[in-house]
């Protein structure tokens, strides 16, 4: 399964981000590790926000589901690699990849021309299969 949405390069459209992860998961029947995923999402989309290089083309967020595994994905138009900080407990920025690698299983960077994609996967991801009734 996979799906995926291109968002505005404006700051509603992380809290868009998040309703478009709860309801493909809700859609896919996947219960499991919801808030570790939208958490993940809202980070990867602040920062694709905030460093994402070209304002006007936005970004995209994928989802997609592979023999028990969660993998999200939030494009953007910057070359730049992201880098990952020491939270300071008095900064108000610089968390966002610390608590990505701490809610999710797995995450890194896949680079595509001038292109990136920060990904984050969730392994064991239960998919509620719907019942079916006979009559």
């Amino acid at each position: 399964m996979a799906k995926q949405q291109v968002f505005d390069q404006h700051p509603v459209s992380v809290r868009a981000a998040r309703e478009f992860v709860t309801r493909t998961l809700t859609g896919w029947g996947v219960p499991d590790r919801r808030d570790d995923v939208r958490l993940c999402v809202s980070e990867l989309a602040t920062n694709a926000l905030l460093h994402g290089g070209d304002r006007t083309c936005g970004f995209l967020v994928a989802m997609s589901i592979n023999d028990a595994v969660l993998r999200v994905e939030v494009h953007d138009a910057s070359s730049e690699m992201p880098r990952t900080r020491t939270p300071d407990d008095c900064s108000n920025t610089g968390r966002g990849l610390f608590l990505v690698a701490e809610c999710a299983d797995g995450w890194g960077v896949d680079e595509t021309g001038p292109l990136k994609a920060v990904w984050a996967e969730f392994q064991a991801v239960h998919v509620r299969r719907p019942e079916v009734v006979s009559r």
